[in-house]
């Protein structure tokens, strides 16, 4: 007879996590706090006193001179930024939703390039985005020209001017934040609550509006947050099509003439409206819960089984993409077209290659390139980096000081890249503890610093976004199976979050490249990135070349978008 030794049932020691000690949480914020004092801060404290001083004194005289009634430029200036910035929030969404949602939630032929190519918009570099609109379709451009000699009119039929023209602009330059943002939430909802709903008797339109759009807001607050402070910092498109009066006209008016105390001033009142832009939005998105209770369950793309269905999406898609796709194709048209020939003429008169032959046989050309790339890659590193780190922070964990923390990350968003660009050099022109006692203006590092005080709330806001659809009892699970925070933030937060982080960082590294209003301010001969060479090559008339610089830049972007795509993959199946 044999006798087993009897098992000792002893309990199981939960691995203590790190997230447990009041410790942990203040560790991972001090860098951020430490950075954000250091780069954001500190800087915009500077153009704060300057705002409340004249001839050495402190005073408010500034403030008033804004709000006088008698000279009412400043006050109709703030009004028509807000008044477009807000617009632009509605039309970027209502386009980048749309897209988001059909290409998405449908499988049809041509729906993996057409997802691709409905990205492309956001290469466009501001200058030259805003004059192939003009190109396109002002009151010289190729459509109002082609209109009026077909029906023989003596004047164009239409033409882009003013708040329209500037809202058109806006919207297909910046529908993609919208379009990204929405796209990696749709990847994370659950089919089966619409299922459900309509097994009780709900329509599609009362699925929509209760139940899509409730669990898309958190990433519809977060491109609506990016959209507006983007379009209040527009400086070029209103420039081109004739609003004379924006807050950023006014700043760089300001700081022309040399009225250096208003446009501090000028830059503080923008501030504000921003911050209070961003509490209202975050106000709004804590009102309910919108968290997936799912459990690792995705969205299936419904296949458009019908011939019928399969070519009218294909064709409606595929419209929708071109007219998108319409100022890049006019920027290649133009690139081809010999300098200093296209004048009165519908199209250009002379093609050549030329441009295209310059830039692959002469190696100073390939110098801005390499340039944005660099500076743009060393900015995105530090952006995920802190971005990660800060919106797991927000959404994660409990500490005081929370909301300061977000608002001061979307700081560097609300203030136009001119400001940005001026703070920079008012603060780093001497050695200081932040610069570690280098003068960093007019060497490689200024650049990459703008870049990533400009494009941090990119990352920020996009992870946010997908952190606070994931249910945190998947993460909670695995802590209690004994796996460390490291370990469950490895493999379970991480990847679950990755197409959230992947479009921030995609958004912040296209960005850096064509970031021009800051790269104006603080480029030398030896950093000058692509967007400044293509503003110098604009302003000595040398369209062709410009354009093809444009050109290379999105060709560039694509391969990045292809590139991403496949390493993020096509994670959605298909649902018979």
């Amino acid at each position: 007879m044999t006798f087993k030794k009897p098992v000792s049932h002893q309990p199981v020691t939960k691995r203590p996590s790190i997230t447990s000690s009041p410790h942990f949480v203040y560790v991972l914020i001090a860098p951020l706090f430490l950075i954000l004092l250091a780069y954001v801060l500190f800087p915009l404290y500077q153009t704060f006193v300057q705002s409340i001083q004249m001839e050495g004194n402190l005073t408010l005289k500034n403030y008033g001179r804004f709000f006088s009634l008698e000279h009412t430029a400043n006050l109709e200036a703030l009004w028509t930024s807000v008044y477009i910035s807000v617009l632009s929030v509605v039309t970027c969404a209502i386009v980048g939703v749309t897209m988001a949602f059909l290409l998405e939630r449908y499988e049809f032929p041509g729906r993996k390039a057409l997802t691709v190519l409905a990205m492309v918009p956001m290469a466009l570099p501001p200058l030259v985005g805003v004059l192939s609109f003009t190109f396109l379709y002002g009151e010289s451009g190729i459509i109002p020209r082609t209109l009026k000699l077909w029906f023989e009119m003596d004047h164009v039929p239409f033409s882009l001017k003013g708040v329209w023209g500037v809202l058109m602009v806006h919207t297909f330059t910046m529908y993609t934040y919208f379009y990204m943002t929405a796209s990696a939430a749709i990847k994370g909802l659950d089919p089966s609550l619409e299922e459900a709903a309509a097994s009780l008797g709900a329509g599609r339109l009362y699925i929509w509006r209760r139940i899509i759009l409730p669990m898309l807001t958190p990433a519809i607050v977060a491109s609506s947050l990016l959209v507006f402070m983007i379009a209040m910092a527009s400086y070029t498109a209103p420039l081109i099509f004739g609003i004379d009066r924006t807050m950023t006209m006014q700043i760089y008016l300001s700081r022309t003439n040399g009225n250096l105390d208003m446009a501090a001033t000028q830059s503080t009142l923008l501030s504000i409206v921003s911050i209070l832009f961003l509490i209202i939005m975050r106000w709004y998105q804590g009102l309910r819960n919108y968290q997936n209770l799912s459990k690792g369950v995705s969205v299936h793309r419904t296949e458009v089984k019908s011939a019928w269905g399969k070519y009218t999406a294909m064709f409606l898609s595929t419209i929708g993409v071109v007219i998108l796709l319409l100022p890049i194709l006019v920027l290649i048209l133009i690139s081809f077209s010999t300098d200093g020939t296209w004048t009165t003429q519908i199209l250009p008169p002379e093609y050549t290659f030329s441009h295209y032959v310059e830039l692959f046989t002469d190696s100073k050309t390939w110098r801005p390139i390499a340039n944005s790339f660099k500076m743009s890659f060393v900015a995105t590193v530090g952006n995920v980096i802190f971005g990660v780190a800060a919106a797991y922070a927000i959404v994660r964990l409990k500490f005081k000081g929370k909301t300061l923390l977000d608002v001061f990350i979307m700081l560097p968003w609300a203030l136009p890249g001119t400001v940005v660009g001026i703070n920079l050099i008012t603060a780093f022109s001497t050695p200081s503890a932040y610069s570690f006692g280098q003068v960093l203006v007019g060497t490689f590092w200024i650049l990459p610093l703008a870049y990533f005080v400009r494009h941090l709330p990119l990352v920020f806001r996009s992870t946010s976004a997908t952190l606070m659809q994931m249910d945190p009892s998947i993460e909670e699970a695995a802590r209690n199976l004994g796996a460390s925070w490291w370990y469950s933030f490895r493999r379970i937060v991480f990847p679950l979050s990755l197409s959230g982080i992947l479009a921030g960082t995609l958004l912040a590294f296209v960005t850096g490249i064509g970031e021009f209003v800051s790269s104006i301010l603080l480029f030398t001969s030896r950093t000058a990135p692509i967007s400044v060479e293509i503003f110098q090559r604009m302003y000595a008339f040398e369209f062709g070349t410009a354009c093809a610089y444009g050109v290379l830049q999105i060709i560039l972007i694509i391969i990045v978008l292809f590139i991403s795509k496949k390493l993020t993959g096509d994670k959605a199946g298909t649902a018979v």
